[in-house]
């Protein structure tokens, strides 16, 4: 598979200089959680994509999946858990348990803000059923504003959270020239039977539902616009001609950051050898 090279804005041109010389020094990436929804489409299956709001600090304008920074509470070992253990994660995600317990839990509390979906239930093979009540948006506007807890959450409505439904698929980190960064690990999941996504506000401005390819179609026609992370994803799952056979996909958690470089006055961002950059 040939190296993709994406122009980057020329105003970056000179930051890039800077941290090839050494004279920048690069911001550490953060932990973060995203997850990719999958549900049945049309065309095979869908993926849930929310555009952030273009008053956003990173990524503005893009269409993303749900996900975000660990927070240190999503480490909170006081909470009911069904499927692999944390050391299992840990082993799978290439890191000590610790890390692999926040960041699963991570990916459940970003999945229930910016969605609406739980990943949890009264039993270990149980599901919720229904998010879309008052109760529940009180309980996700409190997990947003941190006032409560994922741990807390699950504790007072007695849920178990579902770590079974959840797939790895990826690891991304930031390219150094951002200044903020992030080291990503992209799970997927099923859309649970019965629940809905909701339009949920806050960081976007818009959700939508759209098969992997059409999504790369959409940012083809410049009707959408995708980070490399999110259009790469977008191709690895468009593989696959169903959400189960995408869901039993061996993960790749090789870590996945983007080189960048200058060629005279041009700046440029490399796509990892051996991925498909759709666009």
């Amino acid at each position: 598979m040939r190296r993709t090279d994406i122009r980057l804005p020329d105003e970056l041109a000179q930051r890039v200089r800077e941290m090839i010389a050494g004279d920048r020094q690069p911001a550490a990436p953060r932990d973060a959680a995203t997850v990719v929804l999958l549900r049945p489409g049309g065309r095979g299956f869908d993926v849930y994509l929310l555009r952030r709001r273009r008053s956003m600090a990173f990524a503005p304008g893009a269409h993303v999946f749900p996900g975000g920074s660990v927070d240190p509470r999503d480490a909170d070992a006081d909470l009911a858990w069904a499927g692999p253990d944390a050391a299992a994660w840990g082993r799978v995600l290439n890191g000590p348990q610790e890390l692999a317990r926040a960041l699963v839990c991570a990916a459940v509390r970003e999945t229930f803000e910016e969605s609406g979906v739980l990943l949890a239930g009264a039993a270990p093979d149980a599901v919720v059923a229904d998010t879309r009540g008052d109760d529940w948006e009180a309980d996700r506007r409190a997990l947003i504003d941190r006032s409560l807890s994922l741990a807390g959450l699950l504790q007072r409505r007695g849920l178990v959270l579902r770590s079974d439904l959840l797939r790895p698929w990826a690891r991304w980190i930031t390219p150094e020239l951002e200044s903020r960064r992030f080291d990503t690990r992209i799970f997927a999941a099923a859309l649970p039977a019965g629940q809905r996504t909701r339009d949920v506000g806050g960081e976007a401005d818009e959700v939508i539902w759209l098969s992997p390819n059409a999504a790369i179609a959409a940012a083809r026609r410049g009707e959408i616009l995708l980070m490399p992370p999110t259009a790469v994803t977008l191709a690895e799952l468009a593989r696959h001609d169903t959400a189960p056979a995408a869901l039993a996909a061996p993960p790749d958690m090789a870590p996945r950051q983007p080189g960048i470089s200058v060629s005279g006055d041009t700046a440029w961002l490399t796509i990892p050898e051996g991925l498909e950059y759709p666009l």
